[in-house]
């Protein structure tokens, strides 16, 4: 490996959190080449961060040691290593593969042993807390692998994440992120029933809000209510589901969560509650 392949990350999957996670690389002084689907995004990295760009994951691997994954489902991961043109043509032995997008254990398990057979080392590493903490560099990274892989991943994440926890062995990551999403939008569903049963009596929802942050129904959710969007709230309640239905689990939150979260997408679209007063803001005259 050279000096070149050792300061050089990889990442496949130049989206809205891909370029955030570019920048700050960049600014630690690694040198990136980048791969999308969307010429605009890799442009955007080659102009702002001094990426270069790659035709294909295969030319990623070629000329990087340790690559991200940041795209958006399980099938493209397997496109983006496994597919023609894919990082298992290129990326020599002793190389790290890092799923940072969002999958379920079974399926980054079940990569990890593809890449095996040629010696590449796979950590699922998925990353939490949205895109306002990917622009500040403060994410949480989730991380299953072996201490020897960890060993190597870390600072590379600790350019755009403020902790980056070990979970455990490859799926740990992904389940743990399982976990943390399903518990998000338990408390964003909740949210909304709550904000609309406040409104219904002529609560205050921003000294509610201010008082509930000081109690026992402080979450995450609502103190950073703004930034909750519910994009990928069916994907990562579909991921709970796929988990639980592997071990025969009952899980009739989960179900129901999954559920509201299809309308928990229109809601906070077009008329959410107002717990942080920004909106009666903006329809003021």
């Amino acid at each position: 490996m050279t000096d070149e392949n050792k300061k050089t990350i990889g990442l496949v999957g130049i989206g809205r959190m891909g370029l955030a996670i570019t920048k700050h690389l960049t600014h630690h002084g690694y040198k990136t080449i980048v791969n999308d689907l969307d010429a605009g995004q890799c442009d955007a990295a080659a102009r702002d961060h001094g990426s270069r760009v790659a035709g294909t994951p295969a030319e990623v691997g070629a000329a990087a040691r340790f690559v991200i994954i940041a795209v958006g489902f399980d099938d493209e991961a397997t496109q983006v290593v496994l597919g023609p043109g894919g990082l298992i043509e290129t990326m020599p032995t002793g190389s790290i593969v890092a799923v940072s997008s969002t999958c379920t254990p079974d399926h980054v398990k079940w990569l990890a042993k593809k890449l095996a057979v040629k010696g590449i080392r796979l950590a699922d590493a998925p990353i939490c807390r949205g895109a306002k903490a990917a622009d500040e560099g403060t994410m949480l990274t989730l991380v299953g692998a072996s201490e020897e892989v960890f060993a190597i991943l870390d600072p590379v994440y600790r350019t755009f994440s403020s902790q980056v926890v070990l979970l455990g062995d490859v799926g740990a990551g992904q389940f743990g992120k399982s976990m943390n999403n399903f518990l998000l939008w338990v408390n964003g569903i909740a949210l909304i029933e709550a904000g609309r049963l406040s409104e219904a009596n002529g609560v205050d929802l921003v000294r509610l809000r201010d008082a509930l942050l000081l109690g026992s129904g402080a979450s995450d959710a609502l103190q950073n209510w703004e930034n909750v969007s519910f994009i990928w709230a069916l994907k990562d309640m579909q991921i709970v589901s796929k988990i639980a239905d592997s071990v025969g689990l009952s899980m009739p939150v989960a179900g129901a969560i999954k559920e509201l979260v299809k309308d928990g997408l229109r809601i906070k679209q077009q008329n959410p509650p107002d717990w942080t007063g920004r909106l009666s803001k903006t329809k003021a005259p």
